[in-house]
């Protein structure tokens, strides 16, 4: 390290957890930002300061004048550029001493290994369930941890997947479902900011081998409220295979599995409520966040599940889409379980 990279760095050396061991951790780390949107703006911004050895941008997205609200790294004269180059003529600015490579291309399964396997820890700040699950896929077949946050409104999520044999993305959110994005919703144009932050913490604290991850753990703010939560989770798709998605979905419907409007749950309340067993499939901070009642068994520990049910039961699975409760209700069916399912999405 030349002199003037420790001066450029004194404030963060001097502290003894960093020190010059931590610091040359950094500078020899290569970080993957996947997505230079409003999450990928200010976590470049701080890993390039913080002067982190080598990043890679992949963004084949162009800027747009809806984007600059939230997006400071760009201004209007930036308007129809690739972000990913543009982003590394800016960030080059910042810090010459970081190694910074511009990928302007979309993440793919054709893609996808070539262009993360040189990184040492992937950060995802892309806008989409496919793009997230390909770099979790991809980060757990090159063994490679990865930094994820969502924003969306008011508020954000953060988390550490695939770390130290950590749970991974598919453990907390086993299958996709359908949801509002930015631009449908909206998002307060601060939130990115604020969550791209968190997410540049956790990498400098991986890469520099410093304080507690959040392997394990998804961090939701509420920005509107101030309401900070930490919701713990385990590993479950790689100990529990029969789960989920890929198993599940190929599952025949039984003869008493049916999809269950809200009139048709309301009738079967109003003349036998007692046969009912109502369980929200979704995760725990879902549940908690929104629910219409019941118990909480998120689709992953199903299987483990269906031995404490009463039997005779009428049992009603939802969840927001009814993809995940229609997964219940065939892994239910197909137990042998004596009663009938049903599923539906979130009345």
């Amino acid at each position: 390290m030349t002199p003037i990279e420790r001066k450029r760095y004194a404030r963060q050396i001097i502290m003894p957890e960093m020190g010059l061991a931590g610091q040359d951790r950094l500078r020899a780390g290569k970080i993957a930002v996947v997505g230079a949107g409003g999450l990928g703006c200010p976590v470049l911004q701080y890993l390039v300061a913080a002067g982190v050895g080598e990043i890679g941008v992949i963004d084949d997205d162009t800027v747009d004048l809806t984007n600059l609200h939230r997006q400071i790294l760009y201004s209007a004269d930036d308007i129809g550029k690739n972000k990913a180059i543009t982003a590394v003529e800016k960030l080059s600015v910042l810090n010459p001493f970081v190694k910074l490579t511009a990928y302007p291309d979309r993440l793919s399964a054709e893609n996808g290994a070539d262009l993360l396997n040189a990184y040492d820890l992937i950060i995802d700040g892309s806008d989409n369930f496919e793009t997230r699950y390909l770099v979790n896929d991809f980060c757990v077949q090159l063994d490679k941890p990865f930094v994820f946050g969502s924003i969306l409104r008011f508020e954000g999520q953060v988390s550490v997947f695939n770390w130290n044999g950590g749970p991974t993305y598919r453990c907390l959110f086993p299958d996709a479902e359908e949801g509002d994005n930015c631009a449908e919703a909206g998002v307060m144009g601060v939130l990115p900011g604020i969550i791209g932050t968190y997410m540049a913490n956790e990498a400098i604290k991986i890469i520099a081998g410093i304080g507690e991850p959040l392997s394990g753990k998804l961090l939701v703010i509420n920005t509107l409220t101030n309401n900070h939560s930490v919701f713990q989770f385990s590993r479950s798709v790689a100990a529990k295979p029969a789960v989920p998605s890929e198993k599940a979905a190929e599952l025949p419907l039984e003869e008493n599995t049916h999809e269950m409007s809200f009139d048709e749950y309301e009738a079967l309340q109003a003349t036998d409520p007692e046969q009912i067993l109502l369980v929200d499939v979704r995760e725990y901070y879902e549940f908690e966040a929104d629910n219409f009642g019941g118990e909480n068994i998120p689709l992953s520990d199903i299987p483990e599940s269906i031995g404490t049910f009463p039997s005779g039961k009428k049992v009603v699975f939802y969840c927001n889409t009814g993809k995940r409760s229609l997964q219940a209700a065939k892994l239910l069916a197909q137990s042998g379980y004596e009663g009938q399912s049903f599923w539906a999405q979130h009345w």
